[in-house]
């Protein structure tokens, strides 16, 4: 019996060559499903799937996931301490307008 030898058609390095590329450039994934009973549309679903890097992500200007309070601690103080910021905004503008009350008083 001749002796085989096991042949592997992919190396490690051009897989990962492939995925640099991908996630460098980006891929796009693209479906629609529909659900019809005699021809009346009951339910249509487009899938859309983007596969790219964070930096690509954001060179096209995709960042959705900052502004995500479950997936950006920024975001979740900013959700969570809204009511801080109109108090503080609020005292500001006291401020603000005592100081020009000041200066128009001055200027009179």
């Amino acid at each position: 019996m001749a002796e085989q030898k096991m042949m592997h058609a992919i190396e490690a390095t051009n897989l990962a060559d492939i995925l640099e590329r991908v996630l460098d450039k980006g891929i796009v994934i693209a479906g629609d499903i529909k659900i019809q009973i005699a021809d009346i549309d009951l339910l249509t679903i487009k899938i859309r799937l983007l596969i790219a890097s964070v930096d690509k992500a954001m060179e096209m200007g995709i960042n959705w996931w900052q502004q995500d309070s479950y997936l950006s601690s920024e975001a979740k103080d900013s959700y969570v301490s809204s009511g801080a910021k109109e108090a503080r905004l609020e005292k500001e503008n006291k401020i603000l307008k005592s100081r020009l009350e000041r200066v128009e008083a001055k200027i009179r």
